[in-house]
């Protein structure tokens, strides 16, 4: 028994696949073999004792002892079973075939001995019997074409030879009837052979396909990791330096404000905040997947959220020759107003980007329960097989030399993450070459809410509506404890807060602001604030390390964390800990002012 699969450009994968069917074909006629076996038996005696009992032909009895002597060692032969290996299939095929036709041949012997005794009844009942012998081979014996041949062929045309023989009428009719009952059976018999071989092969064919997806799927999760821990250890490492940096140009820029050199200082923090901004964009992907960020959801006057839009991109509409075109709705929606302002400018910066010519519309309609805030721009539209992938990390259009001043490619997937954080759906249409749209649909607020907080103050609504707080100049704190195991990032830290006059001291490591920490309460003066880095030396946990720090000595030090990370897992480690924290590079008046903020709270 052979397979023949189809021919592929790989034989050695043809010829596994070709095993793995022949396989389950043997396994098939296998499964019947012992209880097939001693049923054939019992009905041997049974039909020869019926024969020998009416004809009483002594020659039936040697044919009786020889089937049965063919029976028992197909019985008691060795036979296949599951525990068999793949590549000795061929062989059990071949014997299960030999097996088979080797009882077929002896019960063909059967009609030479029944036939010429023209005893009709008796020829009715051998038909009978081998037709039925016939059926049954087809339907079990059709997985192995050999088998099927080498069981129904013999018994068959020795009842046809033996018919054909008598030279009557009616035994010509029924050899003829015989033979075209035997092709049609083989008929039948090869065509479900085929169909068995056609599906076995299509769903071993699944299986291979199904198992390279699974390998390509875990490449896939494996490189995704991969890329995700790569990014984390470059984001920490690019943020520690230019954290440094930071620091240090922000405590010239101070040194140097009514100085000519200051104008230098400016410059390089201007830059240095440039390259601060980009990075906090990869963070908040980060801190998105996180789920670090909590949306607060509250009424949101949306000309008030327009109204900072407006003032941050006009500039740069007029520097590009473009209209920016802000409309006021006195409509009002209920959203986290932060990350909906966070939205917008997101979505207005993309529109800008690709506008070479016309403008950017910003404007807001309601329909029914929603209000709708579209950001329409004439630029250069996105073609239908770019749409799908608009959204994907660091992907932008018509960029192939990733000029800076498009950005990293990351803003409409921000948009995408904010937009199922706030349950907000974003639309767009787009045509080619004539501009696109986007759609941010957000709940209304109903009339009766509206009219209760008509009473806020129009600057307290727009404070709300971009998060700017205004207040009296932060009190910083007198003394302050840095633990960061860098030693330019304490030197830098050092000089910028105390050239704003705070009393501060740098440690290395969790053991020396142990001791820091006891002297100063031994001398009756606390540090009034504990500054953490996350990552420590030797892989030491710096959040782990603070915590204990700050409730240590008898008395709570508060305290501020400052990090590099940006894995997902550890910014929501951080989020749970409830401390506040500070991300690399951390600007001069952020650091300031989250320091006033923690140490007040104390």
């Amino acid at each position: 028994m052979s397979v023949q699969p189809d021919a592929s450009n790989d034989p050695s994968a043809d010829h596994a696949l070709g095993q793995r069917v022949l396989r389950e074909h043997v396994a098939s006629v296998y499964s019947t073999y012992g209880v097939s076996t001693l049923t054939h038996m019992a009905f041997v005696v049974v039909f020869g004792s019926i024969i020998y009992s009416q004809l009483k032909d002594p020659s039936l009895l040697f044919w009786l002892a020889g089937l049965l002597m063919a029976d028992i060692y197909v019985f008691f032969t060795p036979r296949w079973n599951p525990s068999r290996p793949v590549r000795e299939s061929a062989y059990w095929a071949r014997k299960i075939s030999r097996m088979v036709t080797l009882v077929s041949m002896v019960t063909a012997v059967v009609p030479w001995l029944i036939v010429p005794h023209d005893n009709l009844p008796m020829t009715s009942l051998l038909m009978a019997v081998i037709v039925g012998s016939c059926a049954r081979a087809a339907q079990s014996l059709w997985p192995l074409k050999p088998a099927l041949f080498g069981y129904t062929m013999p018994m068959s045309l020795g009842m046809i030879t033996a018919l054909a023989w008598q030279g009557d009428g009616l035994h010509l009719f029924l050899a003829a009837a015989g033979a075209a009952y035997l092709l049609l059976t083989l008929h039948a018999g090869v065509g479900q052979h085929k169909l068995l071989t056609a599906s076995l092969m299509l769903r071993f064919e699944n299986e291979a396909l199904a198992a390279r997806l699974g390998e390509q799927i875990a490449a896939t999760e494996r490189a995704s990791e991969e890329k995700t821990r790569f990014l984390g250890t470059a984001s920490h490492d690019l943020r520690q330096p230019l954290h440094a940096i930071a620091l240090f140009g922000a405590a010239l820029e101070n040194e140097l404000r009514d100085r000519p050199e200051g104008r230098n200082a400016e410059r390089l923090m201007r830059a240095v905040n440039a390259l601060g901004a980009s990075l906090d964009t990869m963070l908040d992907v980060s801190r998105l997947d996180a789920g670090v960020i909590t949306p607060a959801p509250q009424p949101v006057q949306l000309d008030a959220l327009f109204l900072p839009l407006n003032h941050t991109f006009a500039a740069r509409a007029e520097q590009k020759q473009l209209q920016l075109r802000v409309r006021a709705s006195g409509l009002w929606v209920h959203s986290d107003p932060q990350l909906l302002h966070r939205m917008l400018s997101n979505l207005i910066d993309n529109a800008l980007k690709y506008t070479a010519r016309g403008g950017v519309t910003v404007m807001a309609r309601e329909r029914g329960d929603a209000v709708w805030i579209e950001v329409r721009d004439s630029g250069i539209g996105i073609a239908p097989e770019q749409s799908g992938r608009i959204f994907e990390e660091f992907y932008q259009i018509n960029n192939p030399g990733r000029d800076r001043s498009r950005g990293l490619g990351i803003g409409l997937s921000i948009v995408q993450r904010l937009s199922r954080l706030l349950g907000h759906p974003v639309q767009m249409h787009s045509r080619l070459g004539r501009g696109t749209h986007f759609r941010v649909v957000v709940p209304a607020v109903s009339a009766a809410a509206r009219e209760l907080i008509g009473a806020l103050a129009p600057a307290a609504t727009a404070d709300a509506a971009t998060g700017q707080r205004r207040g009296p100049a932060p009190v910083l704190p007198g003394r302050v404890l840095l633990l960061d195991d860098e030693l330019e990032i304490r030197e830098a830290m050092m000089g910028l807060l105390r050239s704003h006059a705070i009393d501060a001291h740098a440690v290395a490591d969790e053991a020396g602001a142990a001791a820091a920490l006891r002297q100063a309460s031994g001398e009756g003066r606390p540090f009034d604030l504990l500054l953490c880095d996350y990552r420590l030396a030797d892989g030491a946990d710096g959040l782990d390390a603070g915590l204990r720090l700050s409730q240590g000595q008898g008395v709570t030090t508060p305290l501020l964390l400052i990090t590099g990370e940006t894995s997902p897992d550890r910014l929501q480690r951080v989020r749970e800990s409830q401390v506040p924290v500070l991300f690399k590079p951390v600007v001069a008046d952020s650091l300031l002012q989250a320091m006033a903020e923690v140490a007040v709270a104390r």
